[in-house]
């Protein structure tokens, strides 16, 4: 081993001609802060920086905020609770806007007489309505005014006031014989005029079967127009803005409107075919007959039929 020693191997206070000690000395605890040399006065020691505290305020607008979200999330809760209570008519922006419809009181079926099937059961095959046809007819709607000349006596109407709904005379002639010929049984019907100023009549006529009935409506409703001039109306086509939506399986109809230009008011009239029976509805009012009330009348007039 080469006897130079390195820098590196020589410790402080030792020095290669140093005895060595016999006994070893006590460690001395370290300065905290080293000597420097090359200062001319020793650098005090620094302080330990003590441990950094929330700010006070921070933490009080940390609880505003938090007890901000819990109020809103609170308030929104309910709001959001009363909204599903409400009617939808009630929550603004949601409002229905009126469409024209009319307001009628809620429809129910007659009672069917013990052990009698309606009219559309498979049993039926007559497809009679045994209910009373006078209560099977469309009530009318709310305001409306009662038509006089269609009270008829007990509730029943004389064939009379069924032809008067045609506008040529031959043609009441000529329709009067076809009821007759095929055993027209009598005829339940009511008139009312609503405050917009339409006229509405609905008729019902019974026969014995529902093939008399579906015969009869084939001769009475053609596909390109009806079979005779309903009065008021000098033409009448198709009226294709009723809505196949409404249209019920069992019940066939055919549905007119007066084209343009008609005189001082407009005509629409609808033919049903339900069972034995045959519905003529006829609507009139000044200036345009209105298509929503007429397919509303015609719908639900069908549905009780059926």
């Amino acid at each position: 081993m080469s006897e130079h020693r390195t820098e590196t191997e020589l410790t402080e206070p030792q020095r290669e001609d140093a005895p060595a000690p016999s006994l070893p000395e006590a460690p001395q605890a370290p300065p905290l802060v080293p000597p420097q040399a090359d200062q001319e006065s020793p650098v005090p020691p620094v302080e330990p920086v003590p441990a950094v505290r929330k700010d006070r305020r921070v933490l009080r607008a940390a609880l505003r905020w938090t007890a901000a979200m819990a109020v809103f999330a609170a308030v929104g809760a309910s709001a959001a609770y009363g909204i599903t209570r409400m009617e939808r008519t009630d929550v603004p922006g949601l409002a229905t806007e009126p469409d024209g419809r009319w307001e009628y009181p809620v429809l129910v079926r007659p009672p069917l007489p013990a052990g009698s099937p309606a009219p559309f059961a498979d049993v039926n095959t007559s497809g009679t309505h045994y209910a009373d046809l006078r209560a099977l007819v469309l009530p009318a709607p709310k305001g409306a005014e009662t038509d006089e000349g269609l009270v008829g006596e007990d509730g029943w109407l004389a064939k009379g006031d069924l032809l008067s709904e045609y506008a040529d005379v031959e043609d009441r002639d000529e329709f009067s014989q076809v009821l007759t010929d095929n055993g027209l049984r009598h005829i339940a019907g009511r008139g009312w005029r609503t405050p917009d100023g339409t006229h509405t009549r609905i008729y019902l006529a019974r026969f014995d079967t529902a093939a008399v009935a579906d015969g009869l409506f084939a001769d009475l409703a053609h596909y390109d127009g009806p079979e005779y001039t309903i009065r008021g109306g000098e033409e009448s086509e198709p009226d294709e803005g009723f809505s196949s939506a409404s249209l019920l399986g069992d019940i066939p109809r055919s549905l007119y409107v007066e084209p343009k230009p008609y005189g001082v008011e407009q005509v629409r009239h609808a033919y049903l075919s339900a069972g034995d029976t045959i519905a003529l509805i006829v609507q009139s009012r000044k200036g345009e007959a209105l298509d929503v009330p007429f397919q509303q009348t015609v719908t639900l007039q069908s549905q009780l039929l059926d």
